[in-house]
């Protein structure tokens, strides 16, 4: 495979992982704490204040992601600290399963995402970055 088709095929894969936070974090941002499955009714105010504020961060993170895409190579940086927040995202998420217990499959999907797909993106955007002669360049 080619720099080129390589550099396409990651661009591909994070746009298509990119609409994970943009789509759970827009409807979360829009619907509040009824979105979840079990929430309760009436939701609390500071419950649902949270959330809302969680899910903008989470929408925050899609648009970052996004704009690190069309110059993925260059990106690094960035691409780095979005995979980090994820991460210690998925790795809070992973302490709430072993406290509380399994939560539904969006969330396990959420969680196989966060722990898995994201580190596996990042170390491969670190490969296109090194194949285009770039290496982690600086904070574009």
């Amino acid at each position: 495979m080619t720099p080129a088709t390589e550099r396409r095929l990651l661009q591909a894969v994070a746009a298509l992982a990119c609409l994970v936070p943009l789509t759970v974090g827009g409807e979360s941002v829009l619907r509040g704490v009824v979105y979840l499955k079990g929430a309760p009714i009436p939701v609390p105010p500071d419950l649902d204040s949270h959330f809302r504020y969680v899910s903008g961060i989470f929408l925050g993170l899609g648009f970052g992601f996004a704009y690190a895409i069309p110059a993925i190579e260059r990106r690094t940086a960035i691409f780095r600290m979005l995979g980090l927040m994820v991460v210690l995202g998925g790795l809070a998420r992973l302490l709430s399963l072993v406290e509380v217990g399994v939560p539904s499959n969006g969330h396990l999907f959420g969680l196989c995402m966060e722990l898995g797909v994201v580190p596996m993106l990042m170390l491969w955007q670190t490969r296109v970055a090194r194949i285009s002669g770039l290496g982690s360049g600086p904070l574009r």
